[in-house]
Parts: C-alpha cells; sequence; structure tokens
C-alpha cells in the first residue's frame, strides 16, 4: 500500500502540505516572538522582520527571499529544484504568515497569542524552544520524505558544490551560523531580547539547530543516514551514468555470476544520503523498471561527499 501511495503525486504533495503547516506551527507560532532564530533563509527573515520593527511579515520575507534563490538554483542545477521546491516554500511561507494573523482576513488567529505558548514564553522558555525545535525538524523531516523541499540554503549548498567544491554539510554549516550571527547582532543593537541577553538568544537558537537537524535525520532514515543500493540490470551502464550525472555520486561494477540463468553481469554498488534515495529510485525506475534492487542502511561512510558521524 506504502508503495502505491507513493508513485501518487497527489499524496506527495499532501503530505508536503501537512509537514509545510507542522514546520510554519514551529517557526511562527514558537520560534519568531521567542527570537531564537534557526538557520537559512527562515531565519534571515526572521532577522529582517526584526529589523523592520516586525512590521514585515516573517513569511512573505521568506517567499521573497526564495524567489531568486530558486530561479538560480534551477539555471545552474536544471530541474532539480521543481514544481514541488516551488509549492514547499509558498505554502510554508503561507502557512507561516496565517498562523501568526499576518494574512489579510485572517488576523483573529494568531496562534502566538494563545494563553499556552505566553505562559511558556513567560515561565518555560526551554521547553518552548524544544517544542519549536521538534516541529521544525518534524516538518522538514516530512517535506524531505516526500521529495519536497523548503528552497533556502539547500539551494545555495549546492550551487556552492556545483562552483566551488565545497561539501554541502559543510556549505550549509557555514550559512546557518552566519545567518543565527547575523540575527544575534540584529537582536543586540535593536535592543530587542526583553530580559534575555542576545547571546543567550544565540546559543539557544544553535542548540535549536542541532535538535531539529537530528529530528529531520530520524524522521527520514531512523538513525541512518545513508543508504547503500545494489543494483542488478541489463542497463548497469545508462544507471551508473545517471547516478554519476544526475546525482554526482560515484558508482562501482562488482563482478557477478547469476546462478539461476548462469549469467556473468556486472552489479552497480552505490552510496547516497538519505534525501538522494528518492531521485535513485526514480532514475532506476526510468532507466529500467524491471531492475533488482537492493537498499541496504548505512550507519558510517567514510571518503569524498559524506561527513563523519558523530
Amino acid at each position: 500500500m506504502g508503495k502505491i501511495l507513493k508513485k501518487i503525486p497527489f499524496v506527495d504533495y499532501v503530505l508536503i502540505t501537512f509537514g509545510a503547516a507542522i514546520m510554519a506551527l514551529g517557526i511562527g507560532v514558537f520560534l519568531v516572538d521567542a527570537q531564537v532564530v534557526p538557520g537559512g533563509v527562515s531565519g534571515l527573515s526572521m532577522a529582517i522582520h526584526y529589523l523592520s520593527n516586525n512590521t514585515i511579515p516573517v513569511g512573505i520575507m521568506m517567499w521573497l527571499l526564495n524567489i531568486p534563490l530558486y530561479f538560480w538554483g534551477v539555471k545552474e542545477l536544471g530541474k532539480r529544484f521543481g514544481a514541488r521546491t516551488f509549492y514547499g516554500f509558498t505554502i510554508n511561507s503561507f502557512f507561516i504568515d496565517l498562523f501568526r494573523g499576518d494574512v489579510p482576513g485572517f488576523s483573529h488567529i494568531r496562534l502566538q497569542d494563545t494563553d499556552t505558548v505566553r505562559d511558556l514564553f513567560q515561565h518555560d522558555f526551554l521547553f518552548l524552544i524544544l517544542i519549536g525545535a521538534v516541529l521544525l525538524g518534524v516538518g522538514l523531516g516530512i517535506i524531505f520524505k516526500f521529495k519536497g523541499s523548503t528552497a533556502g540554503s539547500d539551494i545555495l549548498a549546492a550551487i556552492l558544490q556545483k562552483r566551488f567544491g565545497i561539501k554541502p554539510g559543510q556549505a550549509i554549516m557555514m550559512i546557518d551560523f552566519f545567518v543565527i550571527s547575523f540575527a544575534g547582532v540584529v537582536i543586540h543593537y535593536k535592543h530587542l531580547s526583553n530580559s534575555r541577553p542576545a547571546m543567550s538568544l544565540t546559543l539557544y537558537a544553535f542548540f535549536l539547530l542541532f535538535v531539529s537537524s537530528k529530528l529531520v535525520d530520524i524522521i527520514l532514515d531512523g538513525f541512518d543516514y545513508a543508504r547503500a543500493a545494489y543494483i542488478i540490470s541489463d542497463k548497469y551502464e545508462e544507471i551508473a551514468r545517471s547516478i554519476m550525472n544526475r546525482l554526482s555520486r560515484g558508482a562501482t561494477a562488482l563482478k557477478a555470476r547469476g546462478l539461476y540463468k548462469n549469467i556473468e553481469r556486472d552489479v552497480i554498488m552505490t552510496v547516497v544520503t538519505r534525501k538522494e534515495i528518492g531521485e535513485l529510485t526514480d532514475i532506476i525506475e526510468e532507466m529500467d523498471p524491471d531492475a533488482f534492487v537492493i537498499i541496504t542502511d548505512v550507519h558510517e561512510v567514510l571518503g569524498k561527499g559524506f561527513r563523519r558521524r558523530i
């Protein structure tokens, strides 16, 4: 049943919408007024929101910042960032402003002003941030699970990898560090931090980033961060070329002999990240729907293109 559902694009979009709504709750309801900034475009949008004395809505700012990044990504990387990416960051931006009451006609919603959120803000700030981190990580994990994206630093990291060979993980880490630090400076010099020092809020932000990123990993692959695929197909050369060209991943041909037909053939072995497994299966199905594929969990990968597990 699960395999059938995954083949229906409408179901994917419904679940991307669900993930975007959860993510928007975390950002719009729990993090914006707490002034604890996640990385990427969402964090930069929050910093601009603070600079404008809260007059520019966070969601619309996210959407405006993502538009040029999206078209740049399409130009540099082709259709890798397609309709699902555009839909993902658009619906996420909409939900953030909707939940905060910044969408015209829905100003009465303002979930951030509910008694529960206000009470947590005043008496249990750490738990408030934890809830925001969990919602952010779970929502983003669901979006990734169904081949969506919220654009932002994902696109910039992919472009930096293509142009300068910077690993995506390192690029995203640098971007997030810059955004969080910039937001901390804005909060400090605008005197927006209420009773909490800007440095404390910045440390909360790095804690938020760690928790949410770990939850994304768990949602996508349990506690495994990569997958190894063994592909048996008569079209192994075409599949291997597509893996190398479209995923920028290496592939190894292993000599094997099928005992049933007693035929010598090559088996393709490749290792991909958690977010690339969906595209890998699409490549295989496109090239050879009858291919025999084994996908296994990988707990450690040492080599180019993969970060060391902590």
